[in-house]
């Protein structure tokens, strides 16, 4: 029991960092998007007597006035749906690969996975950007063959694939550590049952893998969704998302704390109901299977 009590004790400079990191940042935030502007708040108090006038004031303004951004919203949420099913798609078949490789293979494959995310995230996008713009090497190699100019930069499709390309290693990673726990021997029953390769992939692979599924989703959508590097530098003043919006609050000419922690705090809610969707498909998937 005495052990016990000591090792909780150890727990404390976690629980510290928490409070302190995570929670009061967390209640700044909510309390400044419940609370008005302070203009709002300037104009109310010579508005109201000072003898009557409330120490505190609640409000749900700043969440309303999101309304005006739904379709910046809805932008950000399926540019970053469609950047996480390229991601899974194109790392489901490389993390299989690695996965049956031997295993001094796979070190070296992982780390030529990884190797891109060992330069800095702005120079990986500003090479994007020299890549895709008018007179960038791409549009140069298809003049070559009588094409183009394309406008390849300033597009969603240009925000797409930057998200794509710097985050395809959080999907692969996940997929590769799901799928060296199944064993050769399943895969090999699977077809002389006569399984093909789509029943294959779809009856045992994907199920058995759920969890890598699950978690790679997750680790993609939620830095999608909320990205504002990519979308600025690849997809110009067009293609808004969340984290721009945010940005322009905090840090932009708007400046206004207030929208901005509201902001903040759906897209909290957002990611938060993502996770427990992405959770709940894993734990479904995983009962079907036991």
């Amino acid at each position: 029991m005495l052990k016990t009590k000591n090792s909780r004790w150890l727990a404390a400079p976690y629980l510290v960092w928490m409070v302190t990191f995570i929670v009061v940042p967390l209640l700044i935030v909510i309390w400044y998007a419940l609370t008005p502007s302070q203009t709002s708040a300037i104009n109310a108090a010579a508005a109201a007597d000072a003898a009557t006038a409330p120490t505190v004031v609640f409000t749900l303004e700043n969440l309303t006035q999101i309304g005006r951004y739904t379709g910046v919203f809805a932008r950000s949420l399926i540019l970053a749906a469609e950047a996480t099913a390229i991601c899974l798609v194109l790392a489901f078949p490389v993390g299989y690969a690695l996965s049956r490789l031997r295993a001094n293979k796979q070190h070296i494959m992982l780390m030529l996975v990884m190797l891109p995310m060992w330069m800095n995230f702005l120079l990986r996008t500003y090479a994007w950007m020299s890549l895709l713009e008018n007179n960038g090497l791409i549009n140069r190699l298809l003049g070559f063959f009588g094409l183009g100019p394309f406008q390849l930069i300033n597009t969603s499709g240009a925000v797409v694939l930057g998200m794509v390309y710097n985050y395809l290693p959080y999907m692969i990673l996940p997929l590769y550590t799901a799928m060296t726990k199944i064993d050769n021997s399943i895969i090999e029953a699977a077809q002389d049952l006569g399984c093909n390769l789509r029943r294959t992939v779809t009856r045992v692979l994907i199920p058995l893998s759920s969890s890598g599924i699950a978690t790679g989703i997750t680790m993609v959508f939620v830095p999608s969704v909320s990205t504002f590097i990519i979308s600025r530098m690849l997809g110009g003043g067009s293609n808004l998302l969340i984290g721009d919006l945010i940005e322009l609050q905090f840090l932009g000419n708007a400046y206004n704390l207030n929208l901005g922690s509201a902001m903040s705090l759906v897209l909290m809610v957002i990611v938060l109901l993502c996770m427990s969707f992405t959770s709940s498909f894993d734990e479904e998937s995983m009962e079907g299977v036991m």
